[in-house]
């Protein structure tokens, strides 16, 4: 009898097990991928930090925080800090502002309106190459877009590229004309979401324009703003290509980012394991950027 009842809890069992089995085969590719483009890399990045690792001469063993420590010794890499910082702060506010503009000002069904978003987001299909060739010609000394701009300014002979202090927000101009489309197509995803019905009773009550943006518009796409600045944290403390390819990190190592930095140590200068310790350092302010947002987001809306 004792047989005969357990039988079915085992068939429930095995059938149960069964399943769990058969789910677990469809997430293992995912797991997988996760583990070999993800996880491994990033252990295997930790752990060259800690190494001194040449690509010509190979492993000669580990050197514990010696690599972190010549990184702190090194003027260039804290100039790069420095300069990745402030092209965060610059850029990811225009990001969120001006996308959030946008979004409400091309958030109606006008033919016009439609035109224009494809005019903002086609910037963002193109190539950082392309991007960056454009630029080149805008910002020719003498001859370029912005040169005539500066002259009618009264600022005759000013190249921004060729400034200390202009040459990282020259680049930011460039990074938020290139990427605006991404936010702005956010916002209007966001804001299509809200209920006609509120903007209809506000009207009713004879709401201001400046009343329902901060009474209903705002609350309402309060989680999208911070998806939008989490997400151009993440990116622009990457910034790369747009530094390399118009002012090499210069003029005087004044637009070099640490991703440059990096990508000179590793593969121009051969040393593993100092570019990992300093990729370590950029992925650390790149969490403690993104945790930040994230608790300035949960406190607004408390």
């Amino acid at each position: 009898m004792a047989e005969t009842a357990s039988s079915p809890g085992r068939a429930v069992a095995n059938a149960v097990g069964q399943k769990h089995t058969a789910n677990l085969l469809f997430v293992l590719p995912y797991l997988v991928i996760l583990f070999v483009l993800l996880l491994a890399p990033l252990g295997l990045g930790i752990w060259l930090s800690f190494q001194d690792y040449d690509m010509l001469a190979g492993w000669n063993g580990g050197v514990g925080l010696d690599n972190f420590r010549d990184l702190l010794n090194d003027t260039i890499f804290r100039g790069t800090v420095r300069n990745t910082v402030v092209f965060v702060l610059l850029t990811v506010p225009a990001f969120v502002g001006l996308g959030l503009f946008l979004a409400l000002a091309l958030n109606d069904t006008l033919r016009r309106s439609a035109v224009l978003r494809t005019v903002f987001f086609g910037s963002s299909v193109l190539s950082v190459t392309i991007v960056t060739l454009i630029w080149r010609l805008v910002y020719l000394p003498d001859r370029g877009l912005a040169a005539g701009l500066l002259d009618l300014a009264g600022l005759n002979g000013f190249d921004p590229v060729t400034s200390e202090t202009w040459a990282l927000p020259a680049i930011a101009l460039v990074t938020v004309w290139w990427i605006i489309g991404l936010p702005m197509t956010l916002f209007l995803a966001a804001l299509q979401q809200i209920p006609a019905e509120l903007y209809e009773a506000a009207a009713l009550d004879h709401a201001s324009r400046f009343t329902t943006l901060r009474r209903i518009t705002l609350p309402f796409i309060q989680r999208t703003i911070a998806v939008v600045a989490l997400i151009e944290i993440v990116l622009q403390f990457q910034l790369f290509g747009q530094a390399l390819l118009i002012t090499g990190g210069g003029p005087n190592n004044r637009s070099r980012p640490i991703v440059q930095f990096i990508y000179e140590a590793g593969f121009r200068d051969l040393q593993l394991g100092f570019a990992a310790a300093a990729s370590q350092v950029l992925f650390a302010l790149m969490l403690l950027a993104a945790l930040g947002q994230i608790w300035l987001s949960r406190r607004g809306e408390r």
